[in-house]
């Protein structure tokens, strides 16, 4: 049975073609051959293969070149180079170039099993890793947000429960927290999702503009208005509109953003005539609008309107735990095909100790510039910009204490800690567990056994519980 894997077997030689066929056949392995390797290339684009035994000289191209070009097709591609010239200088610039190993003919049929046997195990490992990790992100994200954190889990169960609706959506977070995503997220999780996906940014524009912008305009509204102009807000009439930066917006427009999401009706720059609309309304701040209603920059009937459903997204500093998943996931897509390189634990520490004060868009700027410049095999501590080496979180310690010479009790470390969480979270246990990073199960347990805890055993009775399924687990980390 041709059951072990798939082998494409590449020699200039036929008679070498055939011995290898026959030997790894009758092993079990599925073979396909190639003479040249534009033929190997062009195997390989039909069919999908575990492993590729190459010679090192062909007429038309060296095993290398061939090596580096099936690489680019299949990230972490174990191909084993074959050659009657064997040097160290070849065998040194093939390891270099991603080949997993390097046999001298005539090949020995034991060695050539051994070596062959190690790589299909290796090619199992990478793809056995691959769909952990893609399940793994699949569990943590939606669309391009990723969250295993407690915070980011109650993003998505909201994400989940509202996006089929069409009610108006407020979501609020600092900059680079990933605000449009959710809104694109909520948007294409809709039944609106078949249309084009609007947004639009208040900060961004003058006043005069944005009014143009958003409602449209008639001929001959004001000079320069040569023809009729249809807004935004006719545009995604059917689909869904995102008001980035809502906060900013001035008072004039205040009035008609109310009254279009009163009536679902707009009124053009210079128009007589209203227009109805079906748009449904995303809007996202970094400000708090409860407070800009009480200092009067925002009216209060328009905060009520738009807050139907309310969405926070936490900054990075307070889900740090998610920095591994972020990592992974931003190497990966600026590796471009290739496999992507690991994180040195010295690395990944700074990386968890920075406050990110640009939150995941500067995380991910991060990354892209650590994969450009690094030299190495792994990303290190160098290969970060000097902002991140320099300005390291000194508080990241979340018990921010000096050990004395005598030591100290643990135990009344973690009871302390665990007393705040429950303070902190009003009694929820639930909430407390997520402060911690624990599954709510972990903290009960440590609960029970603070009985000498002067509200220990009150914690427990008295923790409200508020029916949400446990946190998830946090991704383990090397720190």
């Amino acid at each position: 049975m041709k059951d072990k894997g798939r082998i494409l077997v590449v020699d200039d030689e036929k008679h070498q073609r055939d011995i290898l066929e026959m030997i790894l056949e009758s092993e079990g392995y599925e073979i396909v051959t190639a003479g040249t390797g534009r033929q190997a290339r062009d195997a390989f684009r039909t069919h999908g293969f575990d492993c590729v035994l190459t010679d090192l000289k062909m007429p038309d191209i060296t095993g290398i070149a061939l090596l580096s070009d099936l690489m680019k097709l299949q990230a972490g591609l174990c191909v084993i180079l074959m050659t009657a010239h064997g040097s160290i200088d070849t065998a040194v610039e093939a390891m270099k170039k991603g080949a997993f190993d390097y046999l001298t003919k005539p090949l020995e049929r034991e060695e050539l099993l051994l070596v062959l046997g190690r790589a299909m195990e290796r090619t199992r490992l990478v793809r056995e890793n691959r769909m952990l990790h893609e399940q793994l992100r699949d569990r943590f994200k939606i669309d391009n947000i990723i969250g295993a954190h407690g915070s980011m889990q109650n993003v998505f169960r909201v994400v989940h429960k509202v996006a089929a609706s069409s009610t108006t959506v407020v979501i609020y977070g600092e900059s680079g927290t990933g605000k449009e995503l959710v809104a694109r997220a909520l948007h294409h999780q809709s039944e609106r999702r078949e249309r084009p996906f609007y947004a639009v940014n208040i900060a961004a524009l003058p006043e005069s503009i944005l009014e143009a912008e958003l409602f449209g305009y008639e001929k001959g509204a004001f000079t320069g208005a040569e023809a009729r102009k249809i807004g935004l807000f006719e545009q995604a009439s059917g689909s869904t509109l995102f008001l980035d930066e809502v906060g900013d917006l001035k008072r004039d427009l205040q009035v008609k953003l109310l009254r279009t999401l009163q009536e679902r009706e707009i009124l053009r720059v210079g128009g007589t005539e209203r227009v109805k609309v079906d748009v449904r309304i995303i809007a996202a701040t970094n400000q708090d609008l409860e407070r800009a209603v009480r200092e009067g920059r925002f009216r209060e009937d328009l905060y009520y309107r738009l807050n139907v459903i309310a969405i926070t997204l936490p900054p990075l500093r307070e889900r740090r735990t998610d920095i591994p998943l972020l990592l992974e996931h931003f190497l990966v897509k600026y590796s471009e095909g290739r496999v992507a390189k690991p994180v040195s634990e010295d690395a990944l520490k700074m990386l968890m100790a920075y406050d990110w004060p640009g939150n995941v868009r500067q995380l991910e700027s991060v990354v892209e510039r650590a994969v450009l410049l690094s030299e190495g095999e792994t990303i290190v501590v160098d290969d970060l910009p000097a902002a991140v080496r320099a300005r390291i979180n000194t508080t990241a310690d979340p018990i921010a204490i000096e050990i004395p010479d005598t030591g100290i009790d643990i135990e009344s470390v973690e009871r302390s800690l665990i007393l705040k969480a429950l303070d902190k979270a009003q009694g929820n246990v639930t909430r407390a567990a997520r402060l911690l990073g624990l599954t709510r199960r972990t903290l009960q347990y440590r609960l029970e056994k603070m009985q000498d805890a002067p509200n220990g055993a009150a914690a427990i009775r008295n923790g409200a519980d508020d029916g949400e399924p446990p946190a998830p687990p946090t991704p383990v980390t090397h720190d």
